[in-house]
């Protein structure tokens, strides 16, 4: 390998404002390769064309907000694209980074990246030019990268270099029922992935199991990289007494006496039974849902405002309603991190995960986790969280009502749990990351 190796990462949810988890992967992947000696450029796009040739224009293009309901014109401009769908691929421009805007979340440019390339709708052109031709997008424009690495699923490639594709999971075919979008288009796009990329990498065991079993991949041609969990050493070094004064300013939650879920509110995440589940629990400590809005959500939405979960007490002369079932639609990262903290345990009883990271983050917090017994999750908790079968309403309850009990089991949960998420450092993660690399440059 050479020490000046240069790679590409394809990482267009780093410029959402909410972020995503794709993005918070693909952050850490560049900078753990930056970590190792790499060289790190960064590949985004943008909703339209650039603003010819004004850098600081493009610097904010790239970060531009958008409604999401598309304008007529833009209705038009899709329809102009979808005719020919870059038949002979597409080609990216560099953008030079001014420091004009305060990046959000964190300096993802600085930080990560030494050289941005931007395109114009890039992933919905990789998208609209795989199912016009059956074939990943050609990438033009970029010089002296030594390997590409998308860090999710979409249909592209570098032309003349390496190609390599995190696939997180295979949710869509799994559980069909709980997301939306063409499940023909994501079967032929992973069936493409695996054969005509040089290598694929998935973020746990089950999740490459899954694609072998399911797609035949080779077992020398997938390689699990896991995830890494990081915390800054600020947040960790935290007073107790300064997070319990946050949480009770911020939230109105006293530090230990609550329950949190961190996640979308969509069908894989389970929230049904698992408020179900915390109300035959009894527990009298409220339970807190923090997490967007993601589809298929109305069943979840109206069991969180449920009448049950609501009472009323008396604060001086007022009278005053609360809610024991609490949902706080985005919440900034400090803020989830406080949260995870702070509660008396994370209750994550997803359906299925390709990693959860959730899990991990509330262990090296110190925090008692309830998950499920099913996909990867069980890999990544190990023997530092209660499993349960998260299609049993009872199962949930009774490991609610355990942890709400039992204050040596929570003590004895924090203390495994940090030594468990340590098995996920970005130094190990690091490791495993350079050693694909370094096979194929």
């Amino acid at each position: 390998m050479n020490d000046n190796s240069k790679i590409l990462y394809e990482c267009q949810n780093m410029t959402l404002a909410r972020g995503t988890g794709i993005a918070t992967y693909a952050r850490n992947l560049a900078s753990e390769a930056r970590a190792a000696g790499f060289q790190t450029a960064g590949l985004f796009g943008t909703r339209g064309s650039l603003m010819g040739r004004n850098s600081v224009l493009s610097e904010i293009q790239l970060f531009d907000a958008y409604d999401k309901k598309q304008t007529m014109a833009e209705k038009v401009d899709h329809a102009i694209r979808w005719l020919h769908a870059d038949p002979f691929g597409m080609r990216a421009k560099p953008v030079r980074r001014r420091g004009i805007v305060i990046d959000p979340g964190s300096p993802i440019f600085s930080d990560a990246f030494t050289e941005s390339y931007v395109a114009p709708y890039i992933t919905d052109r990789a998208r609209d030019h795989f199912m016009r031709y059956g074939k990943l997008l050609p990438v033009s424009g970029i010089r002296n990268v030594d390997l590409f690495h998308t860090t999710h699923a979409v249909p592209m490639r570098l032309s003349g270099v390496p190609t390599i594709c995190t696939i997180h999971d295979i949710i869509p075919l799994r559980l069909p029922y709980t997301t939306l979008g063409n499940k023909r288009y994501f079967y032929n796009l992973i069936c493409k992935l695996v054969s005509k990329l040089d290598h694929i990498v998935t973020v746990s065991e089950y999740s490459r199991r899954d694609l072998i079993e399911f797609f035949d991949v080779p077992e020398d041609r997938i390689t699990n990289t896991y995830q890494s969990v990081a915390i800054p050493e600020s947040f960790m070094a935290a007073a107790e007494a300064q997070v319990a004064h946050d949480l009770q300013s911020v939230f109105g939650l006293e530090y230990k006496n609550y329950y949190l879920f961190a996640g979308a509110i969509e069908p894989k995440k389970n929230i049904s039974r698992l408020i179900d589940a915390y109300a035959q629990s009894g527990s009298e400590r409220p339970l807190v849902l923090a997490g967007g809005l993601g589809w298929l959500f109305e069943g979840d939405v109206k069991r969180i405002n449920d009448d049950r979960f609501l009472s009323y007490r008396m604060n001086g002369s007022v009278i005053k309603p609360e809610k024991s079932v609490r949902h706080l639609s985005y919440v900034r990262r400090d803020d989830l991190l406080r949260l995870m903290r702070g509660a008396r345990a994370l209750v994550f009883p997803s359906i299925y995960e390709g990693f959860g990271l959730p899990v991990l983050e509330a262990m090296l917090l110190g925090t008692p986790v309830i998950t499920s017994n099913t996909s990867s999750l069980p890999e990544v908790a190990g023997d530092a969280a209660v499993l349960i079968d998260p299609y049993s309403v009872d199962a949930i309850a009774r490991a609610i009502r355990t942890i709400d009990l039992d204050d040596e089991l929570c003590a004895d949960l924090a203390n495994r749990g940090p030594a468990q998420a340590a098995k996920f450092s970005p130094v190990t993660h690091r490791a495993r990351i350079t050693d694909v690399y370094r096979r194929l440059i």
